[in-house]
């Protein structure tokens, strides 16, 4: 008499071993070994995502017992705050300068470190910001800034200039920040690019020094930037995204201080929900933020895919 596994898992690899229906089988037994982490995926990640986009249109607000639906009154609102106003401008602020900035110059590393005998060391030491706990590193920049013991200012004493109150200044403060995110990005642009550059073949060297292009500026016009063109695009994206979802050195290191010169748009979305409680209005600045990111990254999906579909018709 056949002996039958009660174990779901072991009946199927029975059936499988057996050839008894195996592609049902695997099926079957695909659907049972995903279970809990869909489970998991809509518990921690989907479920959520539905409950904040539906707070969103309400003013719900921590403390209340009752939820009343306003339709689109806290997107309206977002328009008219001056608070948000503010955040929008500190946040645009930022990327304008840590953006491009930091593009370049992980293009300039990438560049300068492609041949060199010590390019591991180099490349270990740029992402060394990027793989570091960001907390702990602006802690560390605040000690570097601090406006009486700080080393940033007992340098400039050292060169005969008067000390800067780098975080405590409202002129100063947002641009202390972006030198810091320009910082934490290079690396991570950094290895990118030289990722790109790796994949270049030798071959359109060579032929661009045959054509004439042999110094290093021809080269990097003719051959090196038109290749790198992708990476490109997804380093901006990239970019951009991680600029606008600044967040932890802000609250390390300024509040949004001083006077409101350094909230940006995710510190406002944190004060707006856990200081006072304003659950809707939060939600809705938390949507608008996901659909804004949501649309980059379709954006530079849109555009890959142009471009692989433009050089697989041979550029026609």
């Amino acid at each position: 008499m056949a002996v039958v596994d009660d174990n779901p898992i072991g009946r199927l690899a029975q059936n499988i071993s057996g050839g008894y229906r195996p592609a049902r089988a695997q099926a079957q037994a695909g659907m049972i070994l995903a279970t809990p982490a869909t489970l998991l995926l809509a518990a921690l990640v989907i479920a959520p995502t539905v409950l904040v986009f539906f707070l969103s249109f309400t003013d719900a607000s921590l403390g209340l017992a009752g939820v009343r639906f306003i339709g689109l009154a806290n997107y309206t609102r977002m328009l008219t705050d001056p608070g948000f106003a503010q955040s929008l401008r500190n946040t645009a602020l930022y990327v304008v300068v840590v953006v491009p900035t930091s593009i370049a110059w992980g293009l300039l590393v990438a560049l300068l470190i492609a041949r060199s005998r010590f390019a591991i060391v180099y490349r270990t030491a740029y992402f060394l910001p990027v793989a570091a706990t960001l907390v702990a590193l602006a802690t560390a920049w605040e000690a570097i800034l601090h406006p009486s013991l700080g080393f940033a200012n007992s340098l400039l004493q050292l060169l005969g200039a008067s000390p800067v109150s780098f975080l405590f200044d409202p002129s100063t403060a947002m641009y202390a920040l972006s030198a810091i995110g320009v910082w934490q990005l290079v690396g991570f642009n950094m290895i990118l690019f030289a990722a790109g550059l790796s994949t270049i073949p030798e071959e359109l060297y060579e032929a661009a020094a045959i054509d004439g292009a042999d110094t290093g500026l021809k080269r990097f016009l003719l051959v090196t930037w038109p290749m790198l063109a992708p990476v490109t695009l997804f380093v901006t994206v990239m970019t951009i995204i991680r600029a606008f979802s600044v967040f932890e050195t802000v609250a390390v290191l300024t509040q949004g201080g001083p006077m409101k010169s350094t909230s940006v748009i995710l510190y406002t979305f944190y004060e707006e929900g856990f200081r006072f409680f304003r659950v809707g209005y939060a939600s809705a600045i938390s949507v608008s933020f996901f659909v804004f990111v949501t649309f980059l990254s379709l954006v530079q999906m849109h555009v890959s895919e142009r471009r692989a579909r433009w050089k697989a018709s041979g550029g026609r």
